[in-house]
C-alpha cells in the first residue's frame, strides 16, 4: 500500500507543480461542482425521464445512479475509510472547501461515470460528450488535491460498472440500442 500511496502522491504533486495556474484554479472548482451531491447527474436524469423519447435512458440512468450511490457512498467509502491527500500533506492549501467524507473511491467520479456511461450504453454518440465530462470531473478531483489517482480510477470503474448494470437491468435484455 505504501508504494501505491507514494505513486499517488507523485501524480498529485506532478499535476500541482506543472498545471497549476489561475485559469484552472477558476475552471476546476466549477467543473468539480457538477459532481457535488450528484446534482447535475440527478437533474439530467430527471430531464431524461420527463421527455418521452428519452424516458428509457432516464430509467437506466436512475438505476445506475442508485447502484453507484449504494456501492460507493454507503458501502465502500465507510469500509475503506481512506483519508484524503490534503489530510496527509498538510502543506497543500485547498482552493475548494475540504470534503468531510472519506477519499476512496471518488464519489464525484463514480457518479459522473455512472450517469455518463448509462447514456453511452444506450446511445454511443450521445454518450461520448458525457464521458468526456465525467473524465474532466475526475481530473478536477486530482487537480484540486482532494482525491488520490487510485480513488478516481476506482470511481471511474465503479461508475462505469453501475452504468452497465443499470443498462442491463432496464434496457439490456435486447441487443437493440435505445435513443
Amino acid at each position: 500500500m505504501e508504494i501505491i500511496q507514494s505513486m499517488d502522491f507523485a501524480v498529485l504533486d506532478f499535476i500541482r507543480e506543472n498545471f497549476r495556474c489561475a485559469f484552472l484554479d477558476t475552471v476546476m472548482p466549477a467543473v468539480t461542482s457538477l459532481g457535488n451531491g450528484g446534482k447535475f447527474w440527478v437533474l439530467l436524469t430527471v430531464v431524461l425521464l420527463i421527455i418521452p423519447k428519452t424516458r428509457t435512458v432516464g430509467k437506466v440512468s436512475a438505476v445506475s445512479l442508485l447502484i453507484c450511490f449504494l456501492v460507493t457512498n454507503v458501502t465502500i467509502k465507510p469500509l475503506a475509510a481512506r483519508v484524503r491527500p490534503y489530510d496527509i500533506n498538510t502543506a497543500v492549501e485547498l482552493i475548494v472547501k475540504a470534503p468531510s467524507d472519506f477519499s476512496f473511491p471518488s464519489g464525484h467520479t463514480s457518479i459522473a461515470f455512472a450517469g455518463a456511461s448509462s447514456i453511452f450504453f444506450c446511445n454511443k454518440k450521445a454518450g461520448i460528450p458525457f464521458l468526456v465530462l465525467a473524465a474532466v470531473i475526475g481530473l478536477s478531483r486530482l487537480y484540486l488535491y482532494v482525491h488520490f489517482p487510485t480513488d478516481v480510477i476506482a470511481g471511474a470503474v465503479i461508475g462505469t460498472a453501475a452504468g452497465y448494470a443499470g443498462y442491463r437491468i432496464i434496457a439490456g435484455r435486447s441487443s437493440k440500442r435505445i435513443s
